[in-house]
């Protein structure tokens, strides 16, 4: 390990040491925010400090294993015991610089999953529905709850566009590599001489914000439109204007909610779609900066990047970004995405951990 990561690790263990002494004081329990705090940061560093315990300990182990070897009764077992020393002097340092790679504020939210036909007609509208089963099973996997915002329902079944709020602990954190460009070649329902074709679909997955409070929106900033819902919704969704379209004059995004019965309900959940979406866009802003001098090995998230294709003549998905082609096309397609969601996680974390090593 360099000198830097060294450093780091050796602040975090002194801290440590002083998180517990602080703990043990019996002043500590006159102030219980105080307490959850401290409590909190310990929980984070513990790990990271028992790593670097171990990594000393078996550096230990292979300097008394090198002594051993000057006796020629026990040299082979001492070169043994050296070997798998340095096999798990790799595999700590390892373990530990992912502990030290820096965790993206938005993992543990709940997201704003966008999906939208693109090129294709009726069968990208289609397959927009497909991916939108296909993240609900995903979602029902977790353990993780599912609510349409809005939606536009194609005439040939699937969604000309689709919104749902996805509801679970990190959420954010397994589907945020799923943004981009879609995919699909098949022969089409509507296809007479079975002929496969090519559609796509975007998907944009948006950390959902914190009660309004990262973004301030600006009464004076917002036209808000009401008008009457279409679609099901028995007799009472054509008497009364309970849909909710709201425009932010100065980014110019629109946000339609029409799913609930109660315009107060509406407006409340396109408030809270119209903030994540401004947030988004500032993070993109962000991220275009930071991508100047360094690009992500999963990808720059531009929502335009086409970053897999699902060919069901073959039964395969690939994705471009990394490299990986399965052939379990139902599985996926039945929210089977555990491996590719471990794959981007894994290929992302190589990139980190290449910069922290580079530098």
């Amino acid at each position: 390990m360099n000198k830097g990561i060294i450093e780091q690790l050796t602040r975090l263990s002194t801290r440590l040491e002083e998180l517990d002494r602080l703990l043990s004081s019996e002043k500590i329990a006159s102030n219980l925010d105080n307490l959850r705090n401290l409590s909190r940061e310990r929980a984070e560093i513990t790990p990271v400090v028992d790593l670097y315990r171990c990594y000393h300990q078996t550096e230990g182990d292979i300097a008394a294993a090198k002594e051993i070897s000057l006796d020629p009764q026990m040299r082979d077992y001492a070169e043994t015991e050296i070997e798998e020393g340095k096999q798990k002097l790799i595999d700590l340092e390892t373990a530990l610089l992912k502990q030290l790679l820096p965790k993206d504020p938005n993992d543990e939210r709940n997201i704003f999953l966008e999906i939208r036909a693109g090129t294709g007609g009726d069968e990208s509208a289609l397959f927009a529905g497909d991916l939108f089963r296909m993240y609900t099973r995903f979602a029902e996997r977790q353990g993780w709850q599912v609510e349409i915002v809005s939606q536009n329902p194609s005439e040939m079944g699937g969604y000309k566009e689709i919104i749902a709020r996805i509801l679970g602990r990190g959420a954010y954190s397994r589907l945020k590599f799923e943004s981009g460009a879609h995919r699909v070649q098949r022969v089409p329902v509507t296809e007479t001489q079975g002929r496969v074709h090519t559609s796509t679909c975007t998907v944009a997955v948006i950390p959902e914000a914190d009660e309004l409070a990262q973004v301030t929106l600006n009464p004076a900033e917002l036209r808000i439109d009401t008008f009457r819902a279409s679609g099901a919704g028995g007799q009472h969704i054509n008497k009364t204007d309970s849909a909710v379209r709201i425009t932010h004059l100065p980014t110019g995004i629109v946000v339609e909610c029409q799913e609930g019965r109660s315009q107060h309900k509406n407006k409340a959940q396109a408030l809270s779609i119209l903030a994540a979406r401004i947030q988004d866009k500032q993070m993109q802003a962000q991220q275009a900066e930071q991508a100047a001098t360094r690009k992500s090995l999963v990808g720059t998230g531009e929502r335009s990047e086409r970053i897999r294709t699902y060919n069901f003549p073959q039964g395969r998905v690939t994705d471009h970004r990394i490299n990986l082609t399965l052939y379990k096309m139902d599985q996926i397609m039945d929210g089977d995405l555990e491996e590719l969601c471990a794959a981007l996680v894994a290929e992302h974390q190589a990139a980190q951990l290449a910069a922290i090593t580079d530098n």
